[in-house]
């Protein structure tokens, strides 16, 4: 089987999706790989790290897609303007994908895949279970997001953030609430108490109260018989009165902490407008806001995705793609993700397409010219995109 790794073109990627550590344990798999030239030159990975380590480095990117019989990639599949081809038009028709390619959002780049008959599996709809735990891109990248969540905040914060007792006096420690303890709110949990911050979290998942307390903040959670968790480890939509005594408990925590940071996702994609524009108004100047949900639109109104705005004296922070920033560690952490889902379906240096397998059927987007994954058929259908 021949792998093929090809440059992420976008301006705001710096990752690869595949790093030379992984690169000699598919190799001793026995798969053939080939990396385009400077896939890695972002992530700090020359050309010859993957030499060494017995990748071919190609300068031509269709011939590096056109040769392959499967495909590891960061971001989903697009036009590239260097070549005047969109991805999917160059990679070989039956080979396969493997990417994070949001799908009922990329419904484009999914058309286009079903229509090469490319077999393209979504990283991001890999099922939470505990076997594909070291495939889940998901949350190796969530991590990162969190961590560089609550450097952003106390970067842009005009408070220190641990307590200080100076020769001038005491300084007290910034708070700071968390607002979706998954594995970006956890992080961001664990970062800003490093850090020296009182924090406190909350989630419309009462279960993850205890992993919130271990970490040493405060869990601040609406009274309810509801529960959002998910078999799959997400959070789903609660009732009309929930909402209204969470609004309730926000928009005291935003009015008495000095950051806040967002995290919610429903379903993984779409972001609730959970601060409104009066909560940021009631904050203390100079608060800081840092949006994780920004890709999914933000959780909250005033906030502008991929830009810092400033609103009623509230920096509102929202980066799109926190991982790239960390390109190194991104890059080893999403290659290791996609090298274990690889060797785990790999015999003989050949991929078994095990159509019964669960996290096969998970991940599964397009096969043999058609869309096969339920989600984005309704999405297709709905005609969204």
């Amino acid at each position: 089987m021949k792998l093929a790794v090809p440059r992420e073109f976008r301006e705001d990627e710096c990752r690869v999706a595949l790093v030379p550590e992984s690169c000699k344990k598919l190799i001793k798999a026995g798969v053939e790989i080939a990396v385009e030239s400077g896939a890695g030159a972002r992530a700090f990975l020359p050309d010859d790290a993957f030499r060494d380590a017995g990748a071919t480095v190609i300068d031509d990117a269709s011939a590096l897609l056109g040769g392959a019989d499967f495909v590891f990639k960061v971001q989903p599949v697009a036009m590239n303007e260097a070549t005047g081809r969109h991805e999917a038009e160059m990679i070989r028709a039956g080979a396969c994908l493997l990417t994070t390619l949001m799908p009922t959002v990329n419904l484009d780049a999914v058309r286009k895949l079903a229509e090469r008959k490319i077999t393209a599996f979504s990283t991001d709809c890999i099922p939470r279970t505990t076997r594909a735990q070291s495939m889940d891109t998901l949350s190796s990248m969530a991590n990162i997001s969190g961590y560089k969540a609550v450097l952003i905040a106390a970067n842009e914060s005009p408070k220190y953030f641990p307590m200080f007792m100076t020769a001038a006096g005491t300084i007290f420690s910034a708070k700071l609430f968390v607002i979706g303890a998954g594995v970006a709110g956890l992080q961001a949990i664990a970062t800003a108490k490093r850090l020296g911050a009182t924090v406190s979290a909350t989630d419309t998942r009462q279960a993850v109260a205890e992993q919130i307390a271990s970490l040493g903040a405060k869990f601040i959670g609406v009274e309810s018989e509801e529960d959002a968790a998910t078999a799959g480890g997400y959070a789903k939509e609660l009732s009309r009165e929930f909402y209204k005594k969470q609004a309730e408990l926000i928009g005291k925590q935003c009015a008495a902490n000095d950051v806040i940071i967002t995290t919610a996702l429903i379903g993984g994609v779409t972001a609730p407008k959970l601060i409104t524009e009066d909560m940021v108004r009631n904050m203390q100047p100079g608060s800081v806001i840092v949006d994780l949900a920004a890709p999914g639109g933000g959780n909250c109104v005033l906030t502008e995705p991929g830009r810092t705005v400033v609103k009623h004296d509230v920096k509102i922070c929202a980066p799109l793609n926190l991982p790239s920033e960390m390109p190194l560690h991104g890059s080893v952490l999403y290659s290791r993700n996609l090298t274990t889902f690889l060797l785990e379906f790999c015999k003989d240096g050949e991929f078994q397409l095990d159509l019964e397998d669960e996290i096969i059927k998970g991940a599964l987007i397009t096969h043999d010219g058609a869309v096969v994954h339920e989600g984005v058929k309704k999405a297709l259908e709905s005609g969204e995109g």
